[in-house]
């Protein structure tokens, strides 16, 4: 257990900041991978089709948070946070058209069960009855998408799509919202909770884009 987790309970507000930073999408090296130069055109597709499956729908882990929601410092940046994400799924709808059909792969039906399985775990997540625990992993996915959307970019550049500015909230709103709306040990320990679920699922949807990759590279 790193010094983030250890430390989410006590400040939420810098510890999901912290959490995304070292266990978020972030430290994957296939991030980079596919925002450099000359990233396998298969990889970035694969990428783009995994996070439409994962987040492209509607109502998403943001919309099923704000229905959800009680906390009132949360309130304002849930609006946000849906309006921004709204655009996100926009575009990624674009990005999933103009990627075309998914690059052939060993072991798709294996993927799409995986996949499945991860939707309906932040499915449960974000209509959790536990206090904060919603709030959390909305707000781990708010911050975790800046570097997902870089990976979005990457992919706009080689499909020829437009890319957008981002109405997401920024990372100091985010820290602020959490600040605010931690009222208690119990909250901040849900917040975390909530935090950590999210990143686990990014991190397993990666492991299985790298899998995938290395299948593609080996037939």
């Amino acid at each position: 257990m790193n010094a983030a987790t250890n430390n989410v309970a006590i400040r939420p507000e810098a510890s999901v900041a912290a959490l995304v930073a070292t266990d978020g999408s972030a430290s994957r090296a296939m991030v980079w991978q596919l925002t450099e130069r000359g990233a396998a055109q298969r990889d970035l597709a694969d990428a783009v089709h995994a996070f439409c499956s994962l987040h492209g729908r509607l109502p998403g882990m943001i919309e099923y948070a704000a229905a959800r929601n009680t906390l009132a410092p949360a309130t304002a940046w849930l609006t946000t946070a849906e309006r921004g994400i709204g655009t996100e799924r926009a575009y990624l709808a674009r990005l999933t058209s103009a990627a075309g059909p998914l690059p052939s792969t060993p072991g798709q039906a294996e993927t799409e069960a995986a996949i499945a399985g991860q939707r309906h775990a932040l499915d449960m997540l974000a209509q959790s009855d536990r206090a904060g625990c919603a709030l959390g992993a909305a707000a781990a996915l708010i911050l975790d998408w800046r570097t997902l959307r870089a990976v979005l970019d990457a992919a706009a550049s080689r499909f020829g799509v437009e890319s957008i500015a981002s109405e997401l909230p920024e990372p100091d709103t985010t820290t602020a919202m959490l600040a605010a709306a931690t009222t208690s040990a119990g909250l901040g320990r849900a917040i975390g909770f909530g935090a950590q679920q999210l990143l686990a699922q990014h991190r397993g949807l990666w492991e299985l884009l790298e899998a995938r990759s290395s299948a593609r590279r080996d037939t």
